[in-house]
């Protein structure tokens, strides 16, 4: 688990310094971004009385995720070794404890995060259970979505020369079907997959210049 961590702990670090070079000094409110999150993350749950809804686990672990990458970034801000993030990470990851309230671990968590501008790991964790989230759902939704950011800016995302939908298919759907033809478990899932992104990229794109 901790050669996991540590891989998105770094993947963090590159986000963060390609979108910003000088990122930790512009003092970023991560825990904004958590805890706004977490209002979209109840939404896809359900606690509306007066209408009808139904639990989207699918949404709920993109949620996750993305309060995952917000939470690595505050913990990465205080300049801490990855090392010494990664060996805690671990341990308050492995500690999770039992719950059947996740509305009310959720409101905790937020809590937590508005009074302390921190983020609580094991609170975290305490959710990924509340709807049998694994590990290893974290870290292969971490790697994608994150891969998937890097290689968008790296071909044209920010000048709006990057094209979205390849072929028939949007890019997060040929990054599901990519995802699942690779071995997560390889310690270069993450550059598989850039290379993946890349060559299936370039050949729709070919495709799409030789049949106008």
């Amino acid at each position: 688990m901790q050669e996991k961590i540590m891989i998105m702990l770094t993947m963090q670090e590159a986000m963060n310094t390609k979108v910003h070079s000088n990122w930790r000094d512009r003092n970023f409110a991560w825990y904004r971004a958590i805890w706004i999150e977490c209002a979209e993350l109840l939404d896809h749950h359900g606690w509306k009385w007066w209408k009808k809804q139904e639990l989207n686990r699918g949404q709920m672990l993109l949620e996750l995720i993305d309060i995952w990458h917000f939470g690595l970034s505050l913990l990465l801000a205080r300049n801490a070794k990855i090392e010494s993030i990664s060996a805690t990470l671990e341990q308050e990851l492995s500690n999770v404890l039992n719950s059947d309230n996740f509305r009310v671990d959720l409101e905790i968590f937020v809590s937590h995060t508005l009074e302390t501008k921190d983020f609580d790991v094991a609170k975290f964790a305490c959710l990924m259970r509340g709807i049998d989230m694994s590990f290893e759902d974290l870290y292969v939704g971490y790697v994608g979505k994150n891969v998937l950011n890097f290689f968008r800016q790296d071909h044209g995302y920010k000048d709006g020369s990057y094209r979205k939908v390849w072929g028939d298919l949007e890019d997060n759907e040929h990054l599901m079907r990519i995802v699942k033809e690779l071995d997560v478990n390889s310690l270069t899932f993450n550059e598989d997959l850039y290379h993946r992104l890349e060559k299936t990229y370039m050949d729709n794109l070919g495709f799409e210049k030789s049949h106008p």
